[in-house]
């Protein structure tokens, strides 16, 4: 399978260009390879904004962000990177999959609510996705098989 890469043009004014899509993400089989696929390789500066964080808080306060949100949410039924087993119990992140600027919600551009470009995540996958570090992730307990709990019944038994 090709993977597309996330690429920022230096000096780049204009629209985010989709470089990476949710339909695109769906193809891939397993949750570490989203990961991989979405991971940003250098602490993502774009996405705080620096002084125009202020930018972040009209965005996400917005009704059109709030329907898009929920829209995205249902989506997968609140799964972390849609991955059906990978149920986000507490609150749900919205990840951007091509982070977006400030320009870009200035000028009201289709990426900035364009559900391709959007992701359910935990707090802690979304972390991981802007900080690189996969340590952030949570992982899945190994698979129950038959006789696995012959330690344990040992230790209950003493």
């Amino acid at each position: 399978m090709r993977l597309t890469l996330c690429v920022r043009i230096p000096g780049h004014k204009g629209e985010t260009t989709m470089i990476k899509s949710y339909s695109e993400l769906c193809l891939i089989p397993t949750f570490e390879e989203r990961y991989e696929y979405l991971r940003l390789c250098k602490p993502d500066v774009i996405g705080t904004f620096g002084f125009d964080r202020y930018m972040n808080r009209v965005l996400y306060a917005s009704l059109s962000w709030k329907r898009i949100r929920d829209q995205v949410i249902v989506r997968y039924d609140g799964c972390d990177l849609a991955i059906p087993d990978r149920r986000i119990y507490g609150r749900v992140t919205i990840h951007h999959i091509n982070p977006i600027t400030v320009e870009d919600i200035e000028r009201g551009a289709a990426c900035v609510l364009d559900p391709n470009n959007l992701v359910c995540t935990s707090h802690d996958t979304h972390n991981a996705i802007h900080y690189g570090d996969a340590s952030l992730l949570i992982t899945m307990p190994p698979e129950r098989r038959k006789g696995d709990t012959h330690q344990w019944k040992s230790i209950t038994t003493r």
